[in-house]
């Protein structure tokens, strides 16, 4: 028999897997953008100069590699993104589990609790997961066309023949600087949510979610994260 607490981390295990797998299809366009205009890269060979327009770059990947350009580094993508989540959010809600219940009741589900949890995630996720990926952006700066499976393969071979299994945790210790962003993130989020599970249990007499409710959370996450990304955003460039 499955106790309440197993099917709660089966239950954040699919839903970050999930929701971290639609969200990587979706926004995967804006990611290859965004790694271009971080390294000043072109997409079309000669002297051409990348514009600093996000659309004109968009333009850009699409006129000198076609709209596959704009999904490289998606299988890999894929690969990482749905067990980055899945570990993110399992460790997240363990990690605040475990720190809630040694601590008093008026010190529980705190701004300290948050981020400690919200540390304890992000470390976990990004030694884990940082293979893939560094992979993924070595796939979106380069702008040879080919196949897919076959581009990873090469890529995988010239980081262990140049710098050997270590090779793979490149710039982890910058991915340990984003934990400042998980953190800022989740306590404000953790904020939002209450306030908004406040305001809803006072707007209503039954206990039955609505799709406004579901919709409230989505506001709170995309604020949260947006001034987190803002606030930062320094490390990315590292």
């Amino acid at each position: 028999m499955v106790s309440g607490e197993e099917w709660r981390t089966v239950i954040h295990l699919v839903s970050g897997g999930t929701g971290g797998t639609l969200g990587a299809i979706l926004t995967c366009p804006f990611e290859v953008v965004k790694t271009r205009l971080q390294s000043s890269q072109s997409s079309c060979p000669g002297p051409y100069v990348l514009s600093s327009n996000p659309w004109a770059c968009l333009k850009d990947i699409v006129k000198c590699e076609g709209l596959s350009g704009l999904f490289k580094g998606l299988g890999p993508n894929l690969l990482g993104v749905a067990p980055a989540r899945a570990m993110y959010f399992c460790a997240y809600s363990w990690t605040k589990d475990r720190v809630n219940v040694c601590l008093p009741v008026r010190n529980r589900d705190t701004p300290f609790v948050h981020v400690l949890s919200a540390a304890s995630a992000g470390f976990t996720a990004s030694t884990l997961t940082n293979p893939i990926w560094l992979i993924k952006t070595r796939l979106q700066l380069d702008r040879n066309a080919g196949n897919s499976y076959g581009r990873i393969r090469k890529c995988v071979a010239q980081i262990y023949h140049k710098h050997g299994l270590v090779g793979f945790w490149k710039g982890v210790t910058a991915s340990y600087w984003g934990i400042s962003e998980t953190a800022i993130h989740f306590v404000i989020y953790e904020y939002l949510k209450t306030k908004c599970l406040s305001r809803q249990t006072h707007s209503r007499t039954d206990n039955k979610k609505s799709l406004a409710d579901f919709a409230g959370f989505m506001v709170c996450g995309a604020c949260s994260k947006t001034f987190a990304t803002v606030v930062a955003y320094p490390h990315v460039l590292n």
